[in-house]
């Protein structure tokens, strides 16, 4: 199949009724968690509206769409907060949804937004469903839906829209579409600088691919295999519900050698770097820094890559005093449970691809110099960490399963509410 076939492939009305209880669970979860956030707002003299919209990253975002690039704030202490920091995919569409509409940027960002959730939903449960049934993905997507940071997901910030993008290259890869997934790297790579990942994902299955046809290994049984409706040969939708379909290591479908499909791969992994690689070089440009101009600006703002070393002191700095040790161990636990559920992920034998973009996600999250606040938040696009996680819950009785959901939803809600009503931004 080709990527045009592909593209009509995803967007064919059975694709969409089959996601259709996932999104609208998605749907329901983040309904809550606004009017929560509403509410909560309310009572204390603030706007909901105005948190999701004008404050904090998405300020940047929105001066970037109407100002262009160039503007900064030099802070007494020296630092340099410029706005070339801020990748430029988001802004672009704010830009374009106030030009074609009585929208404002901020407006723009938000309906940006909301329907960037929208299309990351259907993209974390099209990567379940395509390995592990239908119930696992809606699952997976409403424990994405419920995570504490899940109002980030409604907020004008370029999370929902990276995830989105990050989540159909991902399901593009598992599936063999080369030139679709570098197309989606590569405008994730121009979304955040996270989108290394996706490009790292890319590489990853397509060097695994090509080292499979070398040594001449054959794979059979791939999750391709399921006909176009999911049905499974017995009438059922999907695999047995948490068994993972056999496939190549780099979790695409087995390919011929020929050279058609080896050019699609090698003209995907060519296209994935250039969002990434053509935003950072002009950074640089600009700034007179050369290639490395862009780390440059990232230290403007006191970010950096220190292997985890500041955050392990920030961690250890809650020990010092009381109750303060208490949100420490709640970081030490929260931490131990991220790298728990990738080793989880090794185990169960996830595809190469899944594994090189978790992994690369919450090794830039967690080993970053940047504000602590924010770990979760980056964290936040390393979806695949959730399968196991679905997988088990996919085996509940659908009632407990429910209000489980159900109890952590409201949970959810009420914490984004407390979280955006805070002083510092998430």
């Amino acid at each position: 199949m080709n990527d045009l076939e592909t593209r009509a492939a995803v967007a064919r009305p059975g694709a969409l009724r089959r996601a259709a209880p996932a999104l609208l669970g998605y749907a329901a979860v983040r309904a809550l968690g606004l009017v929560v956030l509403a509410l909560w707002s309310e009572a204390r003299g603030k706007g909901a509206y105005t948190l999701l919209t004008a404050r904090w990253d998405s300020l940047w975002y929105t001066r970037v769409a109407e100002l262009g690039y160039g503007y900064e704030v030099r802070l007494p202490n020296g630092d340099v907060h410029s706005n070339l920091a801020f990748f430029p995919l988001l802004p672009w569409l704010e830009r374009l949804a106030a030009a074609v509409s009585p929208l404002s940027y901020a407006d723009g960002g938000f309906v940006v937004s909301l329907l960037a959730s929208l299309a990351a939903a259907w993209g974390i449960f099209a990567v379940a469903d395509h390995l592990h049934g239908r119930r696992a993905g809606v699952c997976a997507v409403l424990l994405w839906a419920v995570l504490p940071v899940g109002i980030v997901q409604s907020m004008a910030y370029s999370e929902s829209l990276f995830t989105a993008l990050a989540a159909w290259a991902l399901y593009a890869v598992l599936t063999g579409r080369w030139v679709t997934a570098g197309l989606l790297a590569g405008l994730a790579g121009l979304t955040r600088p996270v989108g290394l990942a996706v490009v790292a994902a890319v590489w990853a299955a397509g060097v695994a691919a090509f080292l499979r046809e070398r040594s001449g290994s054959s794979f059979v049984g791939d999750g391709s295999a399921v006909p176009a409706g999911g049905a499974r040969g017995d009438g059922h939708a999907g695999p047995p519900s948490g068994a993972p379909r056999t496939s190549a290591p780099d979790g695409a479908p087995p390919s011929s050698h020929a050279p058609g499909v080896r050019l699609r791969r090698v003209a995907g992994m060519l296209l994935a770097p250039l969002g990434a690689a053509g935003y950072v070089l002009w950074v640089g440009d600009r700034t007179g820094g050369g290639p490395l101009g862009y780390l440059d600006v990232q230290a403007g703002w006191r970010n950096g890559f220190d292997g985890g070393y500041a955050f392990a002191r920030f961690v250890a700095g809650r020990f010092t005093s009381f109750p303060s040790a208490l949100a420490g161990a709640a970081l030490v636990v929260g931490v131990a449970l991220v790298v728990w559920l990738h080793v989880l992920c090794v185990r169960r034998g996830q595809p190469l691809p899944l594994l090189v973009y978790a992994g690369t996600v919450t090794a830039l999250a967690l080993c970053a110099s940047s504000y602590f606040g924010s770990k979760p938040r980056l964290l936040m696009p390393a979806f695949p960490l959730l399968l196991p996680l679905a997988v088990a819950l996919a085996r509940a009785r659908t009632h407990l399963l429910a209000a489980w959901l159900g109890t952590v939803a409201a949970a959810s809600a009420a914490y984004g509410a407390f979280w955006l009503n805070g002083s510092g931004p998430p």
